[in-house]
């Protein structure tokens, strides 16, 4: 009973990672979250085929992406179904299913307004940090101190989320 107990603890210390882990995987925080449930409850309920030495993160995230692996190939199987017709043609739901970018383009265009009503001192070091610029590398640029530029980053974050209550955003 004592190994369920430190191996439970040692799980449940894991799911930040898994959080994070799952995102990625899913691109979608309900989706993610539910793919963390699903994995601690498969690594709970085969405790007993965890070998104690072995690495348990990679154990997890083995699990999860076979998880997350065996729930898409589920989706992709439901989308195709059989035309009882006589010619019997197999038809894939999914190729009719085009998307066009008229939302994707909405939702650019929110996001371009948003950053736009920024003020100067919060874009810029926003812009450059989205463009892949270090803080350090964005500090000496603009001759600020290093904890000025994260502030200001964070601010902009903050600003952008009260201008687009719409959309979801993830904590990094």
């Amino acid at each position: 009973m004592e190994m369920t107990k430190e191996f439970r603890s040692k799980v449940t210390r894991e799911v930040s990672p898994l959080k994070n882990y799952a995102i990625k995987l899913t691109h979608d925080q309900e989706e993610a979250e539910d793919l963390v449930q699903d994995t601690m409850l498969k690594a709970f309920i085969n405790e007993d085929k965890f070998s104690e030495g072995t690495n348990l993160k990679g154990w997890l995230y083995t699990m999860m992406k076979n998880i997350f692996i065996n729930k898409y190939r589920r989706v992709v199987k439901s989308k195709i179904f059989n035309d009882s017709t006589e010619d019997q043609y197999y038809l894939n739901s999914a190729v009719s299913d085009k998307r066009n970018g008229g939302e994707s383009n909405l939702v650019m265009e929110d996001i371009k307004t948003a950053i736009g009503e920024l003020s100067e001192n919060l874009r810029t070091p926003f812009m450059l940090s989205y463009q892949g610029y270090k803080y350090e590398e964005i500090a000496k640029y603009l001759k600020i101190p290093l904890g000025t530029v994260k502030v200001r980053i964070h601010n902009a974050r903050k600003e952008l989320m009260k201008k687009l209550p719409g959309y979801r955003f993830y904590n990094d």
